[in-house]
This record gives C-alpha cells, structure tokens and sequence, in this order.
C-alpha cells in the first residue's frame, strides 16, 4: 500500500472515529418538544453534539443503564392521544423503530429499572412495562385515577408511585404475594388540587408532590402511607419536582412564574426563587449534586444552576420547547 493511501485510510478512521466519539459520557439528553427532536448534549461544554429525531409530541425521556438507548414517550394528552414510545441509539446517534403501544394510549411518564422501561398511559388509565430484550410489553395493571401522568419506580420494583392531576391523588403501588391476584396492593392518597411533578427522597421515607393547581406541597410518609404535611408555597404551577440527591433540598419548577423554587427539606422551608425565564419544566441533577439543569420552555434553552451558590451559571442553546431530560452514562 502506498503512503498517500496509507494517510487516506488513516485519516477514514480517524474521522470515523471522531464521529463515534461524539456522543459524551455523561451525556444530558434533552427533548425539544415543538421541533420534535431530541438533543444530545455535552454537560462540560454545554453543547449540543446531534440531534435525533424524537417522534410525535414527545414529552419524557429515560435512558438505559449502559447509556446505549434513549426511550420517550410520545403524549399526545386529550385531542390527539399518542400509541407509541419512540426509542433513540445514542451512540450511532438515530432513531430507530418506535415501540407500538396499542391501545395504550398517552403515554407520558417513563423510567428505566432492571433492564425494564415503565411507562404510565394517561389515556388508559393504567401503567405498563415494556422490555427491550424480548421486545414486548410484558406487564400492564390498571391503576383507575383521572389522568395518571408521572411515575417513580423503586429500585428493587417493590414500589411504583404515580401521580394522578386530574384525580388529585398519589398512587403508593406495592408487591402482594399473598392476597390480590394482580400482585400489588394499591393505595390512593388524596393530596392537593393536581398534583403533577413528585419525587421520592432517596432514603425512601418519604414521597413529595406539587400540587400544580393550588400552589401547594403534599408531604407523604411513604411507610404510613400517609400525608404528614401540606404546605401552601403560593407558586403558580408546579410541573416538575426533584429531591438533591443527599436529600437536603427540594427543586421545584413553576412553569406559571419562570422560577425554580429551592426548599431545604429539614427544615421544610422556602430557600430561595431564581427566576429564570417565562416559563420552567422539566429538571435533572448532577448525580454528585453540584449542578441542576433546568429547561425553561417558552425561551428556548437550558438554565444551569450552581446548587451551592444558587446563582445562574449557564445556558444551554436549544430548540423550541425543551422539556423532559436524561442522564445517559456509557458503560
């Protein structure tokens, strides 16, 4: 082989190579709701490397554990209910065939556990599960409360909680090996006016929930299966809530005021509002806790804040209507 075709196909590779390379680890995966697409961005530079698209409406996204795949729910709410949760390789960086969910419908809540994706369908009335190895939904269970719209699944699945707006309720879901015959005992809890965005402290203990229409907090013992607290915050509409991963602070985003409301959960008090647009949604955090990004809809980009200072650090140029978002870790 002569040395100039030598130096082509060394350079092939190395372009090859290159283009393989772009997808980061970690990388902060974020969904442009009006352009359909979503972005895969580089949380160091604050770039976004590709964008893939991300099917009809699509409203939440989780990644697997190897960071390999990106799965979305693609919603569709009341006029035009969507079937189906569109998938994305990450690593090659395209869409492949979207996951047909039948006559479930709405789907719009999605985590990744055990190798499983679960998904709540609004439209349905109930959750399923769907696994990507056998490439078929294996599990569905009613769940029977107005508009079930987001879900959080324990890490050994013993527990599924969802939150039901338009039934103003939380869903405790837990195993059953003795009495029903479904599996589960389901216990309903009635909170607020709409509950919406909720999260579980990461001891387990206990299970927080805005109420996006009344402007208050629901604070649920998740052992007592109770509501210990109700504290009335007095935010607009709170869509989207997320425990620090120490447990010490609660981020909640208001897409009525443009502010992420920080509460210290201790002490279950306000900390501070830091307005950062016309409208907030959806919020992930660094697993080490030093940063949340935090998608500010109607303007089109990413807010980063600095979770110690509690200040604005940067911006992440996006889309149109960023929304939910992901961590995908390559492994």
């Amino acid at each position: 082989m002569t040395s100039s075709k030598t130096w082509s196909l060394l350079t092939l590779l190395l372009v090859a190579s290159s283009l393989l390379a772009q997808t980061p680890s970690p990388a902060l995966v974020v969904l442009e709701k009006a352009d359909k697409s979503l972005a895969i961005v580089d949380p160091g530079s604050l770039k976004i490397v590709a964008r893939v698209p991300a099917g009809e409406d699509p409203h939440e996204v989780v990644a697997s554990d190897d960071g390999h795949y990106a799965f979305i729910s693609n919603y569709g709410a009341f006029q035009n209910p969507q079937h189906t949760i569109s998938v994305v390789d990450l690593w090659e960086q395209k869409a492949l065939p979207a996951i047909d969910l039948g006559a479930l419908l709405a789907p719009h809540g999605i985590e990744w556990a055990n190798g499983k994706v679960y998904f709540t369908a609004e439209g349905s009335k109930v959750i399923g599960r769907y696994d990507p190895a056998t490439k078929q939904i294996d599990w569905v269970l009613g769940i029977g409360q107005n508009r079930t719209h987001m879900l959080v699944v324990s890490k050994d699945e013993s527990r599924i909680f969802t939150s039901n707006v338009n039934g103003d309720s939380i869903t405790i879901l837990e195993r059953d090996k003795k009495g029903d015959a479904s599996g589960w005992i389901e216990t309903p809890l009635q909170v607020g006016k709409g509950p919406e965005g909720f999260d579980v402290s990461p001891d387990g203990k206990e299970l927080w929930a805005a109420n996006s229409h009344d402007g208050t907090v629901s604070v649920i013992d998740v052992a007592a299966k109770k509501v210990v607290q109700t504290m009335d915050l007095h935010t607009k509409s709170v869509n989207r809530l997320k425990f620090t991963p120490d447990g010490k602070t609660v981020l909640m985003a208001d897409l009525g005021s443009g502010d992420l409301v920080v509460v210290d959960v201790p002490n279950r008090k306000e900390v501070k509002r830091i307005n950062l647009g016309h409208g907030v949604a959806g919020i992930q955090i660094v697993p080490d806790g030093s940063r949340a990004f935090v998608a500010v809809s109607p303007d089109a980009h990413v807010a980063v804040v600095d979770l110690k200072s509690l200040t604005v650090t940067g911006h992440i140029a996006t889309g149109k209507g960023p929304d939910g978002m992901a961590w995908a870790v390559r492994k």
